[in-house]
C-alpha cells in the first residue's frame, strides 16, 4: 500500500514530536533541575535546565514576552502547515524542502507543547526535588521548555596577554537545546544548504494551469 507525501510527511511531524516529548519527559521526572552526567567523556552531557521558550536557552522579555513568543510559535507552526500543504499540491516540489519544513514545524510543535501544558501537567522542577507528572506549577502558555543536550567542545580559558578578554573562560558550544531546537536547526540549515535554489525561483516560475485555478478561486473569494 502506497502511502501518500502528506500522509508521509504527517507520520515524520508525529514520530519527531513524539521522540522530543519522550526524552523531555524522561529528563524531567528522572533529573533535578541543574543536574547533568556525561554521555561521551566530557564534551557531550546531558544537563537538565529549563528556559522561558526560545531556543538554546535564551529568554525574551518576562511573562508578555513569554506570551508574545506563543503566540508566535502558533503562528509559525500554522504558517509552515499552510506552506506544505500548498507545496504538495506543486507536482515539482523536491521532497527535501517539504521534508525540512515539516522538520521546522516538529520542532516549533514540540516547543509549543512544553509551553502550553507543563506547567499543567508536572511539578516544579528544583535543583533539589524532581518533578513529577500531575502537579501544577504555571498557567497554560507560561510552561518552562526542558533542555537538556549540552556539547561544551572546547572548554578553557583565554591566555592573560590577550587584550580585554585575557583570563576570560571561553567555551565552544555555550548553549543547552533539545531535540526540538535540533529539528528546526538541521531543517532550517538543510534548506539552506541545499534547497535555496528552489526558494530563488520558486516565486518566478509562471503559474501551471491547476495554479492558475487555484489563485482564481481565491480571488473570487
Amino acid at each position: 500500500m502506497k502511502i501518500s507525501k502528506g500522509k508521509a510527511l504527517l507520520i515524520l511531524g508525529i514520530v519527531l514530536v513524539v521522540i522530543d516529548q519522550v526524552i523531555k519527559v524522561l529528563v524531567k521526572t528522572n533529573m533535578a533541575l541543574g543536574e547533568s552526567f556525561n554521555v561521551l567523556g566530557d564534551w557531550f552531557r546531558i544537563y537538565f535546565i529549563e528556559n522561558e521558550g526560545m531556543a538554546f536557552g535564551m529568554k525574551f522579555g518576562g511573562a508578555v514576552g513569554k506570551f508574545l513568543l506563543s503566540v508566535l510559535r502558533i503562528g509559525l507552526f500554522a504558517a509552515l502547515v499552510w506552506w506544505v500543504s500548498r507545496l504538495l499540491k506543486k507536482a515539482d516540489t523536491p521532497a527535501g524542502v517539504v521534508i525540512g519544513l515539516t522538520m521546522i514545524a516538529a520542532g516549533a510543535m514540540g516547543n509549543i507543547i512544553d509551553c502550553f501544558f507543563y506547567g499543567l501537567i508536572f511539578s516544579e522542577s528544583t535543583p533539589w526535588e524532581v518533578a513529577v507528572l500531575g502537579g501544577h506549577y504555571a498557567p497554560f502558555m507560561f510552561g518552562k521548555v526542558v533542555d537538556m543536550f549540552y556539547f561544551p567542545i572546547i572548554d578553557t580559558t583565554f591566555p592573560e596577554w590577550i587584550p580585554l578578554i585575557g583570563g576570560n573562560p571561553f567555551r565552544f558550544f555555550a548553549p543547552v537545546f533539545n531535540f526540538a531546537d535540533s529539528c528546526v536547526t538541521c531543517g532550517a540549515l538543510y534548506l539552506i544548504a541545499f534547497q535555496y535554489k528552489f526558494f530563488l525561483v520558486d516565486d518566478k516560475k509562471p503559474l501551471k494551469e491547476g495554479d492558475q485555478k487555484d489563485k482564481r478561486r481565491e480571488k473570487q473569494k
